[in-house]
């Protein structure tokens, strides 16, 4: 089944870090602690118009004076206040949300439930072959010359003689769009606006993330 299908219910967030809790096993827990403030419902996609159902929500106070007239414009017609994030959930159940809806995690994410949460992984910079694609290198001793985190041949001569697409090579590591599927809530706490998720979640603290329900469901 399709996710595109089903009624997905989503909230922008702040990583706040992690820590660890108890169970009531007496068990500890890892955990990353999520902030979510009200987000707010700026625009409704329906597929007569859009050729999609979908829901535009919006996240995180910004001062109106840094807001462009389009952008401001756009916020004005849902009624809501400039915010600083805006993000676009596909969802089967978009005509049952209204312009100017707060959201929030109360009602939307409860303890045991099976969420995805997509965020922006750490930036490393430039790395070497064996930090970025886990490459061996070569021994230490034995006469290596220098070549013990060097990333070897990159292909053939004459032929095919070229380098094939898709070599694995240095480059940039981190700093993208990262999704991880079926974390589970471990606690929510609706006076604080805190989502407390068992496991790691992509990117540093203070980051923006993303938390919906589960596309693949258990």
């Amino acid at each position: 089944m399709s996710h595109l299908n089903r009624n997905v219910k989503g909230l922008l967030g702040t990583k706040l870090g992690m820590t660890q809790v108890w169970d009531e096993n007496g068990k500890v827990v890892p955990v990353t602690v999520i902030e979510v403030a009200p987000n707010v419902v700026t625009q409704i996609r329906t597929a007569e118009v859009d050729g999609y159902s979908a829901v535009q929500i919006a996240a995180g106070q910004i001062d109106p004076r840094k807001v462009n007239q389009p952008t401001a414009g756009h916020f004005a017609k849902a009624g809501v206040t400039p915010r600083r994030h805006l993000t676009e959930v596909r969802t089967a159940d978009a005509a049952d949300y209204s312009l100017g809806q707060e959201l929030t995690i109360d009602g939307t994410f409860e303890a045991g439930q099976k969420i995805d949460v997509v965020g922006t992984s750490k930036g490393k910079g430039f790395a070497g072959v064996m930090k970025r694609h886990n490459f061996s290198g070569v021994s230490a001793s034995h006469g290596a010359h220098r070549n013990h985190r060097k990333p070897g041949s990159i292909g053939g001569a004459a032929t095919p003689g070229r380098v094939f697409k898709g070599q694995r090579m240095a480059g940039r590591m981190g700093g993208e769009r990262v999704t991880v599927q079926n974390l589970t809530v471990h606690a929510v706490d609706a006076e604080k606006g805190l989502i407390l998720i068992k496991g790691a979640v992509p990117g540093a603290r203070g980051r923006l993330v993303f938390v919906r329900n589960a596309v693949k469901g258990a």
